[in-house]
């Protein structure tokens, strides 16, 4: 996919959309070698420390997460509908398992500024340099439907990566 450099304050993109039905991948690790990937659907983008950044939730349980905690950066990638199966099954299998990425049809290529990569078919690309991390901690959950989340008390760990670069089709760049 042809891609053009996005500057953080030109980036157009339906926040809540994106996060709560076209979802992204979430990649950490070392390209080409040693990473990992999954789908996310939980997180959030604004500006923190006067930085653009990314908010990511990763539960202890999941194969990317050892990889998130090794590395200090990591990518979001947004893609287009037609993706949604491919997104889906990532999302369902393990790292542990197998190439799920090859399986899905995805193609991961190198990002610019981070070790993590970013994809081929990916209509968006973000990449995240991590800055803090916390601990959900389910004494501080001050809403009831928060703790059904989670049964196995296996509690996200929170991610907060200053955005170094976005690149994507022009569909995300605002005019000036």
């Amino acid at each position: 996919m042809q891609r053009v450099d996005i500057p953080f304050d030109r980036l157009v993109l339906p926040v809540v959309r994106s996060w709560e039905t076209q979802w992204f991948v979430l990649a950490a690790g070392e390209f080409p070698e040693n990473w990992n990937c999954m789908t996310v659907a939980w997180g959030g983008l604004g500006v923190m420390w006067s930085r653009p950044i990314a908010i990511v939730v990763v539960r202890p349980t999941r194969h990317t997460y050892s990889f998130m905690e090794k590395q200090s950066a990591f990518t979001l990638s947004a893609f287009p509908e037609e993706h949604r199966e491919k997104l889906d099954y990532i999302g369902r299998r393990s790292g542990r398992d197998g190439d799920k990425v090859a399986k899905a049809g995805l193609t991961p290529i190198p990002s610019r500024k981070v070790s993590a990569p970013g994809f081929d078919e990916a209509g968006l690309i973000m990449e995240c340099q991590k800055v803090y991390f916390h601990d959900f901690d389910p004494a501080h959950f001050l809403a009831e439907y928060i703790a059904p989340n989670y049964p196995s008390r296996d509690y996200h760990r929170m991610y907060i990566g200053e955005i170094l670069a976005v690149s994507g089709s022009s569909k995300y760049l605002t005019a000036d």
